[in-house]
């Protein structure tokens, strides 16, 4: 099933996140007090709402406590940010994403319960929103506009067979440059190397091969 996520904020950040998960075929709902900013994201989120975050009646009614993940992007009205997690948290919403203006607010919104707190400066929109999206994607580094280094966790279908079994580099376009097993690392490892379940596998290759490969193996 697809998962469910709301994007509270519609700016240069939560813009990008707001894409970047409907890109990835995500059911996002779009929310913003600024009308302007919602009408822009109507045809790219599944479901684009005008609301105020920080009143509790309007977060209930949008029925926000039902979704998986929740990220708070909201701009630079810190309070707004602060007392919308809170509510979130006490709605009992299971995972709760925001974003910090600075480290006093990531202490703030640690203290509230907050699962998860980024630093747009830091951190980039679409690397978030892979993280968040993939259970077994662990690192997402952009080497440009269409190229990347993952680090995935290996599962079941991929515990117990080799490299060249898998034959991942024909299938899929994309390389193993380094397993990371426990305390070890093996850097370009022999096509009879045989995966762990939960080795680290570092992949590099184009942004659609790794999401097919992903999609197919790691799901």
């Amino acid at each position: 099933m697809k998962k469910e996520f709301a994007v509270i904020g519609l700016g240069r950040f939560g813009g990008s996140i707001c894409r970047a998960l409907a890109e990835e075929g995500m059911e996002v709902m779009a929310i913003d007090s600024n009308e302007d900013r919602v009408n822009e994201f109507a045809r790219i989120a599944s479901h684009a709402v005008v609301g105020d975050t920080t009143d509790e009646s309007v977060i209930k009614g949008l029925g926000i406590r039902n979704f998986d993940h929740v990220i708070v992007a909201i701009g630079d009205n810190i309070q707004a940010s602060i007392l919308t997690t809170l509510i979130l948290k006490e709605l009992g919403v299971n995972k709760i994403t925001v974003k910090a203006q600075n480290d006093y607010h990531e202490k703030v919104l640690r203290k509230i319960g907050a699962d998860h707190v980024v630093h747009p400066e830091r951190d980039m929109g679409k690397r978030i929103a892979h993280s968040i999206v993939s259970n077994n994607v662990l690192d997402y580094l952009e080497l440009s506009d269409e190229h990347s280094i993952v680090e995935i966790v290996a599962n079941e279908k991929l515990a117990g067979h080799s490299i060249i079994d898998l034959d991942i580099r024909a299938k899929y376009g994309i390389n193993i440059v380094a397993i990371k097993r426990k305390n070890e690392i093996i850097v370009s490892p022999q096509a009879n190397e045989k995966i762990q379940y939960d080795d680290i596998l570092i992949v590099i290759g184009a942004d659609v091969d790794i999401n097919r490969f992903e999609k197919k193996v790691m799901s």
